[in-house]
């Protein structure tokens, strides 16, 4: 954000903070994150000792969803004018930045806002959140603020207990929130709170002790199957599920097992039905329908990337110039991908398709290119984690290849695709650059 001279609304004194007007997802993808966080235009005035947000007129734009608001503080009693020209120049940044075939009517129509608050309830409707869902967070936001200014440990772990009904999976989601919007913000204070915070509360409450549980369930099923190694066989995998101790354990078996739980692996499970005692034979039932059910929903989420793969293989071999389509979506290119390349251009070469097979050659010539990049390689398979607690494993295992070229790398890749059509999967890299960023300032904050 870039520093601004201000005056302190305490003592009214001319400070430097960084001060950010305009939150314009077409040139920032993180803006609507940082604007909901709530920590923005945050000043500390080093003479008076005031801390707070800095009232300021704003203006936030999200192209995708044709949305133009602004908002400007009361409390200001700017000139009508004044207002005019102050978020007619923000709105004309946002217009600049814009391609031509974008600017469309809305931009002409702004909404305005009453209140900071009414602006925030606004994008959130976007994004089909309630205003029963908003409250539930502003508690949260609330409960987050009172932790934080505890004055002791004793004091915090009373409001925990008083209030730990709110301390579930959005909490801590909030919580990563505003710790990243603290790293980029440069606010290590903040992030320091933020993470101990989120430390404490993971040892103290009955959401946190699940988390880590759930955590060392999936190391342990890690653990056992790279135990296993190449050996694994169909036998030991059986073995495995049947004495997996809970739901978490049984799912991540599952999950990384799939490619070995095939019909000869069914089979086995119904000879020990067969085999197995009364009072046992209900639960391998049990089970078995489990495990149908999950490799069913496992196979159908393959199936669906599977035809994601293959439009977005049609979109870079539509595009103008094909190497510079491919290198834009290096980062979600995985094996299956490189599979169904290979597959076309064997169909195209037998179809003596010229034109196709020369640029399905260079599509795998960007990917051979690209493969050389040992970050890239590390991030490409960092992001087949599932969820953030696979990330965190995976971060936790390759931390020595954690580096900042690896983070700036990961960085830039989740800005680009926020420009793209599958939102899903640029979903899906955003929570992998927002947990990688939280390792690191974590791991840094631990070696300070």
């Amino acid at each position: 954000m870039p520093k601004t001279h201000v005056t302190c609304p305490n003592c009214r004194q001319p400070i430097v903070a960084d001060i950010t007007q305009l939150f314009d997802i077409n040139q920032d993808p993180s803006a609507k994150s940082k604007l909901l966080s709530g920590a923005i235009n945050m000043v500390q005035c080093p003479l008076c000792g005031y801390q707070g947000n800095l009232a300021m007129p704003i203006v936030y734009h999200d192209p995708d969803k044709e949305i133009l608001l602004t908002y400007v503080p009361p409390e200001l009693n700017l000139p009508r004018n004044e207002q005019e020209r102050i978020v007619g120049n923000l709105i004309n940044q946002v217009i600049e930045k814009l391609p031509q075939e974008k600017r469309k009517g809305y931009l002409l129509n702004p909404q305005t806002a009453l209140t900071l608050q009414g602006l925030i309830e606004r994008v959130l409707e976007t994004d089909g959140i309630t205003k029963e869902m908003i409250q539930a967070q502003q508690k949260k936001l609330s409960l987050i603020q009172r932790l934080l200014s505890a004055k002791d440990q004793r004091t915090r772990e009373e409001i925990t207990k008083q209030e730990e009904t709110l301390i579930d999976a959005e909490f801590f989601a909030l919580l990563n929130r505003l710790g990243e919007v603290a790293m980029v913000s440069e606010d290590r204070e903040s992030a320091q709170k933020l993470a101990e915070l989120q430390k404490s509360l993971l040892s103290t409450t009955a959401y946190g002790k699940e988390l880590q549980e759930q955590s060392k369930e999936i190391e342990t099923a890690i653990a056992d199957l790279k135990a296993a190694g190449k050996e694994l066989s169909r036998e030991k995998m059986l073995d495995l599920i049947i004495n997996a101790p809970n739901e978490v354990r049984l799912s991540a078996l599952v999950s990384f097992g799939r490619p070995i739980m095939d019909y000869t692996f069914f089979q086995m499970l119904s000879e020990r039905i067969d085999r197995a005692r009364p009072d046992g034979r209900a639960r391998l039932i049990e089970l078995r329908t489990k495990l149908l059910e999950m490799t069913e929903a496992i196979d159908k989420q393959l199936e669906e990337h599977v035809k994601q793969v293959r439009e977005l293989i049609n979109k870079v071999l539509q595009a103008q110039d094909v190497v510079s389509a491919m290198q834009q979506i290096l980062p979600v290119v995985d094996e299956i991908f490189i599979h169904e390349v290979n597959h076309l251009l064997e169909e195209a070469r037998s179809q003596g398709d010229l034109a196709k097979s020369s640029k399905l050659q260079n599509i795998l010539e960007v990917i051979q290119q690209a493969s050389t990049s040992p970050e890239l390689e590390l991030i490409e398979k960092y992001l087949d984690s599932s969820d953030e607690i696979s990330m965190r494993n995976f971060l936790e295992a390759n931390q020595e290849a954690i580096t900042p070229e690896f983070l700036d790398l990961l960085a830039n890749i989740a800005v680009q695709v926020q420009s793209g059509e599958d939102k899903e999967i640029a979903k899906h890299i955003m929570v992998a650059n927002r947990v990688a960023m939280r390792f690191s300032m974590e791991r840094n904050l631990s070696n300070s």
